[in-house]
């Protein structure tokens, strides 16, 4: 069992089982009610998994609620795989090592990029003007998603939301492997992280008992009805 409780990673227990995202919503809600928010926060939800999650959380510690838009720049000829990711707020985060085993040339890379940037632009759309409403200038700003996986999903939001000076940014997660919670926590002033594996095999989906793919439909209608 991994246990962790610091300045910045709190609560890693690996044993904590989640009903569905709206409970694993309920559970980090009351970790993050330890913390002394300065300001009122703002929830910044990774669509679409992280979407049910953070209102749950945004409505039990009165935050505001957002989403930031993430996809992976994916590897010509594997679209299920990808070599680092792009967000709603433009930023660009590589995953250098794999990068560097690819070989792509730097017009593969800016053709992957601008087609992202594109994808990104769709689901901006998709949305109807629900993403990107609230701004986490000079506030506690917690960026959340369902699970944390290889990390670089989460690196690129953070990256993103740092520009925009917020007073403190916090990563909150269900779970997430060991190696991504270590990566993340650098980067972030807190990591609030229940479930922190430290197997060799990690899936987001094993720390739920109901897991599925959420919608675009269900997204769009929680992000409407916190409105």
């Amino acid at each position: 069992m991994l246990y962790f409780l610091c300045k910045r990673i709190r609560y890693g227990v690996k044993s904590l089982k989640y009903k569905n995202r709206q409970h694993a919503g309920e559970v980090l809600a009351r970790k993050l009610s330890d913390i002394d928010f300065e300001t009122q926060p703002v929830v910044l939800a990774i669509p679409n998994g992280g979407i049910p999650v953070g209102v749950e959380i945004a409505k039990r510690i009165n935050a505001d609620f957002d989403a930031i838009i993430v996809r992976k720049m994916q590897i010509p000829g594997n679209p299920e795989a990808g070599f680092g990711s792009i967000t709603s707020y433009g930023s660009v985060e590589f995953n250098e090592a794999l990068l560097r085993r690819l070989n792509l040339g730097q017009d593969q890379i800016e053709a992957v990029i601008e087609s992202t940037r594109s994808q990104i632009e769709s689901r901006k759309e998709e949305y109807e003007g629900l993403v990107g409403v609230i701004k986490p200038e000079g506030r506690d700003t917690i960026i959340v998603d369902d699970g944390i996986a290889s990390g670089y999903t989460m690196l690129a939001a953070i990256h993103s939301i740092q520009p925009i000076a917020p007073r403190s940014l916090i990563v909150a997660a269900p779970t997430a492997s060991a190696r991504a919670a270590s990566l993340v926590r650098e980067k972030a002033d807190e990591l609030v992280c229940p479930n922190i594996e430290s197997g060799f095999v990690f899936a987001v989906a094993n720390a739920y008992e109901k897991w599925y793919d959420v919608p675009d439909s269900e997204a769009k209608t929680l992000l409407k009805e916190f409105r």
